[in-house]
């Protein structure tokens, strides 16, 4: 399985539904909720793109795989609220979910 296979697994793999979903009271309230944390992720990215770009600099073109891997998984989780936010999914990210 190569690095393809597993984002594109995490992005649209088996997820599994809630029972019942939120009534739409507690939906806004989440997706309130979730709104902030992504305004915070967004800021975490814009940081860890410069760091990750100063470290490319200093190592002549050589990213740091850590960091690599941690945008991927930020990506993930934005792509996952996104899909809740929009009512594309019923499932919560993390930290309501399994953080895969």
């Amino acid at each position: 399985m190569n690095e393809n296979d597993k984002l594109n697994g995490r992005l649209h793999g088996e997820q599994f539904e809630p029972d019942r979903p939120d009534s739409i009271g507690m939906r806004v309230l989440f997706t309130i909720l979730i709104a902030m944390m992504v305004s915070v992720s967004q800021t975490v990215l814009g940081v860890l793109t410069v760091i990750q770009l100063v470290i490319m600099l200093v190592n002549k073109g050589e990213a740091n795989r850590n960091l690599a891997d941690f945008g991927t998984d930020l990506g993930v989780w934005i792509a996952k609220a996104a899909r809740y936010m929009t009512a594309g999914s019923n499932v919560k990210p993390w930290p309501w979910s399994e953080l895969d």
